[in-house]
């Protein structure tokens, strides 16, 4: 198989960094982005590979993120990875809830900035996304994108990951017959840090001697983003789907005229249009 050159951001640690070694071990040129100076640039040292830093609860790192990646001649993958979970309710600067702009935002706008070299790539893009967005989404309401009502952490957290599951339908509606294939994965419960801001159970959960009991390797669970970042769209995987391992996830959302992916989109776009205005 032909190298790829395949973008990961959160790959500083947890399933990120692990998945960018095994894709480096299968040959293909990664590139790491991550929030953490020291982090990344020890994974990169470690693969011999570029490295970005962005720190997503800023769209400015995001747009500069975007600038120096259109570097690269192509980006054949492009994965969505950043993440987290907020405890509290907090704006970030540009004024968004910090879980909607980290986990999903984020990633719209940077994919947003470089459709032009996605879709001249034939790019598969991966949003990474998680079981929470079945047990965590009952509250999930359209017109308040930002938990502004009634905020509480797995709301926002589920909510934020059923987001990542729209985008990946309307992404590849709107740009799959331009070369792009959308698709999404849940990693399974992950010993990583990513809970480290989230609240005091869950934070317990993952950092106790409990976690061995219910959560997987980054390692195993990178396996997952790997199977889909060094497979053939059409071939290993069915664009527009959402995955849990290589079996399709059964998702209890249901959108079947994709009103609501619309929407999110064009939300999405009018919440990033001051940085659209100026992408390539």
């Amino acid at each position: 198989m032909e190298a790829k050159t395949i973008v990961i951001t959160g790959a500083s640690d947890g399933i990120g960094a692990a998945s960018a070694r095994q894709l480096k071990a299968l040959g293909h040129r990664v590139v790491i982005v991550g929030r953490s100076p020291e982090k990344t640039a020890r994974v990169a040292k470690e693969l011999e590979a570029p490295y970005h830093l962005a720190d997503y609860s800023r769209l400015s790192d995001v747009v500069r993120l975007a600038e120096e990646l259109r570097q690269y001649p192509r980006i054949d993958v492009l994965c969505n990875n950043a993440g987290g979970a907020q405890n509290n309710r907090v704006l970030t600067e540009d004024g968004f809830e910090r879980t909607f702009q980290i986990n999903l935002l984020g990633g719209f706008l940077l994919t947003n900035l470089l459709l032009g070299k996605l879709c001249e790539s034939g790019a598969t893009v991966i949003q990474t996304s998680s079981i929470a967005a079945n047990y965590f989404s009952s509250n999930f309401n359209i017109d308040d994108l930002q938990s502004a009502q009634n905020y509480r952490a797995f709301d926002a957290y589920g909510s934020a990951k059923l987001e990542d599951i729209l985008f990946t339908w309307e992404l590849q509606r709107r740009y799959g017959e331009r070369g792009i294939s959308a698709v999404a994965f849940e990693p399974g419960v992950v010993r990583t840090n990513f809970a480290s801001e989230s609240t005091p159970f869950v934070k317990f959960m993952y950092h106790s001697p409990l976690k061995y009991l219910f959560t997987i390797s980054p390692k195993k669970s990178a396996e997952r983003l790997t199977f889909l970042a060094n497979g053939k769209p059409g071939v290993d995987f069915v664009p527009g789907e959402v995955y849990s391992g290589k079996k399709l996830m059964k998702l209890k959302f249901r959108d079947p005229e994709g009103t609501v992916a619309k929407r999110l989109w064009d939300a999405c776009l009018k919440m990033t249009e001051k940085y659209l205005e100026k992408k390539e």
